[in-house]
């Protein structure tokens, strides 16, 4: 009886992924994110990176007191520069922040230099500059609270917000 329910059971399970679709989901919008599969991510206007909801975009996040690219920013950077080629629609704002260390006018300064190190970076990968604005917050927006390197890092970011699409 146990081995009868068993394989009764196991050729529901193959009938039902024999029946599985790998075709993309229907997408209304026609962006497409990896190659043009969306892959379940979710591209949302006004959505940003931070959140998950900009689509294929990433954050990049800097050392402190820098708005040089690293190689992990210039890695997520290429992917990031790629999805917005492939989806010659959307429009972003870059969102340069900061830690809570440093005045205001200092920390709004350097958010600026990091929003503006991600959009020429992007820039030169070959996205169109008029589709890319900018803005800094500085230390006024955090995504970490915390007064330790652990919150403090996940702050010194540049993250992507969905202006059009």
């Amino acid at each position: 009886m146990l081995r009868s329910s068993f394989l009764s059971l196991l050729a529901t399970a193959l009938v039902l992924v024999g029946c599985s679709s790998n075709k993309p989901k229907n997408n209304p919008d026609g962006l497409t994110a990896n190659g043009g599969n969306n892959s379940g991510l979710t591209l949302e206007l006004k959505g940003d990176s931070d959140s998950g909801t900009a689509g294929g975009l990433q954050t990049v996040y800097f050392g402190f007191d820098s708005s040089n690219l690293g190689s992990d920013a210039q890695t997520t950077l290429k992917a990031n520069a790629e999805f917005l080629k492939t989806n010659a629609s959307v429009d972003i704002q870059i969102e340069g922040h900061a830690d809570e260390r440093g005045g205001i006018q200092y920390n709004l300064a350097l958010g600026e230099r990091r929003a503006k190190a991600v959009r020429d970076y992007l820039v030169a990968l070959g996205v169109a500059k008029k589709r890319v604005a900018i803005i800094s917050y500085g230390k006024e927006k955090p995504v970490a609270f915390g007064h330790e390197e652990g919150a403090w890092s996940k702050n010194r970011r540049a993250n992507f917000v969905v202006t059009a699409k």
